[in-house]
């Protein structure tokens, strides 16, 4: 080999070596400095809908006396902007009934302060529970109607769940930003 093919070969495994030891965030570790960089506002822990437009869909971890998630997703609709919350939780009480609640932040921080404002998630406007089965599993396809907002509104968000019965928090998620589809 030519001194010339082993310096390319050289930096050509230089550079897929970079590349594949690159740390990303995961899908539910939200990186400030990455919202800092792209001027979107927009946090890595969510998922985009496109990679042109802020974060529209997210995936919501839910950790505590079991575990959960909330694949929240905003149909684009001319006629209203729908958002869906596939629930999934396991590891709770068996045949208990349990609720969704979001609270949402518009101071955009990534720290969800508004720990009073919690509204309890259901289909449309009317609270829909979530009952576990015999081992602790419960799953809901749950939905809410955001017309209402405007068109790139922006908001920090967590969900918990409570169970029913006590109103005891049993999981919580971390403080996640998403906007409202145009």
């Amino acid at each position: 080999m030519s001194r010339f093919s082993i310096a390319g070969a050289i930096l050509i495994a230089a550079a897929a070596l970079g590349a594949c030891t690159q740390r990303s965030a995961g899908p539910t570790a939200p990186s400030p400095t990455a919202s800092a960089e792209s001027g979107t506002g927009a946090e890595t822990g969510t998922v985009s809908a496109s990679s042109e437009q802020p974060p529209f869909n997210l995936e919501a971890v839910l950790r505590g006396s079991g575990f959960g998630l909330v694949k929240f997703r905003q149909d684009k609709d001319a006629t209203q902007n729908i958002a869906t919350l596939d629930t999934f939780v396991r590891d709770l009480a068996p045949n208990t009934s349990y609720s969704l609640q979001r609270a949402v932040d518009v101071t955009l921080d990534g720290v969800c302060t508004n720990n009073s404002g919690w509204l309890t998630l259901g289909e449309g406007l009317t609270p829909h529970p979530l009952v576990t089965d015999d081992t602790g599993t419960a799953r809901a396809d749950l939905w809410r109607n955001l017309s209402a907002f405007a068109p790139g509104s922006t908001f920090d968000i967590n969900f918990r769940v409570i169970e029913n019965a006590s109103g005891a928090v049993v999981l919580q998620s971390d403080c996640y930003r998403f906007v409202i589809r145009d």
